[in-house]
């Protein structure tokens, strides 16, 4: 008998974590920006969305840009050494330890996500450059105190020094009852002045007003599964009240410090998701 690896071993313990007949938000993330890691619920589900509005790659794509130049900002301009980036997603091309430690090597990052598809890529999210560190936590953005508390963010992170907290399209998957901005308030409260929230979030404030009823009737109707909850920009500027906006302050993701001329940037109405960063006073 061959003795099975540790990655057969981890495959088979998450096995039964895993439904492949339902449609997960990281897997059709995956699925928009091309990737493999997806099933074909994820790809139905992706399809439709897209079919009623098919920008939505173009948002995944800009979603990305974002992430790492907002991580490159923080590893150089503003010397953060820390991340903790919570909803990290399936593995794909710049990760945030890759971008951090691209600037910094030094840099230390923990990765955390409740998807057991992303632990199954954990051991890519774990490698390291030499002179810093990373981990990842089988953890979710719903119980910050159970985070906090990890032993392996404990080893990794000094929270006495200045983190970056990474919210990158997670917190969207929030309801109001589920007191999103009292989870955010919670982590931020863990780390000293001079940490950083970088975060992005869907909103409907530049959809065609057309399209925007079309999805809501789609809804309405139990033909569409809305799995997320788009705010509006003032909804989106509650999760940073308190904080020191770093410029250009709450734009569409395409437009926080872009890396093209303005020319080349994608029509408002195909960047729906907001992005900032704020730094703790």
């Amino acid at each position: 008998m061959t003795a099975s690896s540790p990655a057969e071993n981890v495959a088979g313990r998450l096995s039964d974590r895993i439904d492949t007949t339902v449609a997960h938000p990281a897997r059709r993330y995956n699925y928009w920006l091309g990737g493999k890691d997806n099933f074909a619920a994820d790809r139905e589900s992706g399809e439709q969305i897209a079919a009623l509005y098919p920008a939505i790659r173009t948002v995944a794509r800009e979603n990305r840009g974002f992430l790492q130049r907002a991580v490159r900002f923080l590893a150089g301009e503003a010397g953060i050494r820390q991340f903790l980036d919570i909803g990290t997603g399936i593995p794909s091309a710049n990760n945030t330890h890759e971008v951090a430690q691209a600037a910094a090597p030094e840099s230390r990052v923990v990765y955390v996500d409740n998807d057991p598809m992303v632990l199954v890529h954990a051991r890519a999210l774990l490698a390291s450059s030499p002179s810093g560190a990373t981990a990842y936590l089988d953890a979710d953005l719903r119980r910050p105190d159970e985070i906090l508390a990890d032993p392996d963010l404990r080893r990794t992170l000094d929270l006495s020094q200045p983190v970056a907290l990474m919210l990158v399209a997670v917190a969207h998957f929030l309801d109001d009852d589920e007191r999103p901005y009292d989870l955010v308030t919670r982590l931020l409260d863990a780390l000293p002045s001079g940490s950083y929230l970088a975060m992005t979030h869907v909103t409907m404030d530049f959809i065609p007003p057309e399209v925007a009823e079309r999805m809501l009737a789609e809804v309405a109707a139990g033909r569409f599964r809305a799995d997320g909850y788009p705010r509006s920009y003032a909804d989106v500027a509650r999760f940073f009240a308190g904080l020191d906006l770093v410029e250009p302050g709450i734009v569409p993701v395409s437009r926080w410090r872009p890396e093209v001329p303005e020319a080349q940037l994608p029509p408002l109405a195909e960047t729906s998701i907001y992005g900032a960063v704020a730094r703790l006073p």
